[in-house]
């Protein structure tokens, strides 16, 4: 991709000694956006209750094209909101980082990203929406000592990396079985959900709705047959890129840092007669009961991280919501999944193709030994993070929402000059 224009940004990055200085203007207006992006109408807003819409979605020419898994690919406009707001968010003075949590900017921002959020999913009053830290990771843990007994039964799809490590960690807090495994076929399919064997007394279902390191994506949920037990999943990674009926959950969470934020927030929806029942050894900090109570603010919340979610929300209800943005995603990994299929063999998916993530595609090469070239080739052409994880190797495309179908039809013209190349 072109290089942009030197600016005080650009030597700053090359020369990290060297402070840039730009001074605001007496309204504190911050800096003007770099010359290389399409017009915006982005402004730095003076009042503390009306916000300018988030633009429609651009593309500079000096950013990279990010593949990566998460932390991952945000909103170009987005990002450009966010920056025209980082001095002085609407007039409040001062930033949004030095924000009190509990002062009314922030609850503003918070309260908003929670009706945007509603909006998106369409979530009943039923459920709480909590804003915590931790990681998807943690949330292993609080599920089982939040909504059962050290001696209750729990079953689980194991899919993937993150379903087996969500199923370890459960070990420690109740007794979890795992009634379905793709690891002997190298977690490439889905079961078969009528040929589930279903502990009748199982207290929930959990499953991984896509698995982020093999690409393998639930296009339909299993329903459990234990009336009182509820059905789990870990959205992290397909969260928000299609719609959900919530109602068939019991709890959905997710990390934020792929599809919908930064790093360091974590969104749970949960089903509110689920709240309450932790077990007596419960970490404060794990209890759902106190996060509800304190709608997410029992102590600092990762405010930051809360507020770049809430323009994400912003933005996906400008693209029309989530039919909207699933139809952009479906055609995104068509392209890339023809590009591999079309090959004739010398790019592979390994995973079955009714079950291929929209969100997170892995590959390899007929020839192994020219995988480090294709990546290495490919960030030089401004296509970084194309590495496939370390577990399985290969390459992997991570297409979230915010990944724009130019990025996509650049990978693709790569693959068929590299092929042509080396094929």
């Amino acid at each position: 991709m072109a290089t942009s224009a030197t600016t005080p940004n650009t030597l700053l990055l090359k020369n990290p000694t060297t402070r840039a200085t730009v001074k605001p203007s007496p309204t504190h207006a911050f800096p003007t956006p770099r010359a290389t992006a399409k017009p915006l109408s982005i402004k730095c807003q003076h009042s503390a209750t009306t916000a300018a819409p988030v633009s429609s979605h651009t593309t500079s020419t000096d950013r990279l094209f990010n593949f990566a898994a998460g932390p991952a690919t945000l909103p170009e406009n987005v990002l450009l909101k966010a920056q025209s707001e980082l001095y002085n968010w609407r007039g409040a003075g001062m930033s949004v980082m030095e924000m009190s949590h509990r002062g009314k900017e922030f609850l503003s921002i918070i309260q908003k990203a929670e009706s945007d959020l509603r909006k998106l999913l369409d979530i009943s009053d039923d459920y709480a929406v909590l804003f915590l830290q931790g990681g998807a990771t943690t949330q292993f843990a609080s599920i089982p000592l939040n909504i059962c007994k050290p001696e209750d039964p729990v079953d689980y799809i194991v899919t993937g990396s993150w379903g087996d490590k969500a199923y370890k960690e459960a070990t420690k807090y109740c007794k979890p079985k795992v009634i379905w495994t793709g690891k002997p076929e190298k977690y490439t399919g889905l079961p078969v959900f009528d040929e589930l064997d279903q502990s009748t007394n199982a207290r929930y279902l959990h499953i991984c709705a896509n698995e982020t390191i093999h690409g393998v994506e639930f296009k339909d949920y299993p329903t459990v047959k234990n009336k009182d037990a509820v059905l789990v999943a870990d959205m992290s990674s397909n969260f928000c890129s299609k719609p959900v009926d919530v109602s068939k959950f019991g709890i959905i969470y997710a990390g934020a840092q792929k599809n919908v934020g930064p790093s360091g927030v974590t969104i749970v929806i949960i089903r509110k007669d689920l709240i309450g029942h932790a077990q007596e050894s419960t970490p404060v900090m794990l209890d759902y009961k106190i996060h509800a109570d304190n709608n997410s603010l029992y102590n600092t919340p990762p405010c930051y991280g809360i507020y770049m979610c809430g323009l994400v929300f912003e933005d996906l209800l400008a693209q029309g919501g989530l039919v909207e943005v699933e139809k952009k995603n479906v055609k995104k990994a068509q392209i890339l999944y023809d590009a591999i299929d079309g090959s004739g063999g010398f790019y592979r998916s390994p995973v079955e193709k009714s079950v291929r993530s929209l969100m997170n595609v892995p590959f390899t090469l007929e020839k192994a030994e020219l995988e480090g070239e294709f990546v290495k080739e490919a960030a030089k052409e401004g296509m970084v993070q194309l590495k496939g994880h370390r577990s399985v190797g290969g390459m992997r495309a991570s297409i979230y929402n915010a990944m724009p179908l130019a990025g996509v039809e650049k990978l693709v013209a790569f693959m068929k000059e590299f092929q042509a190349k080396h094929g």
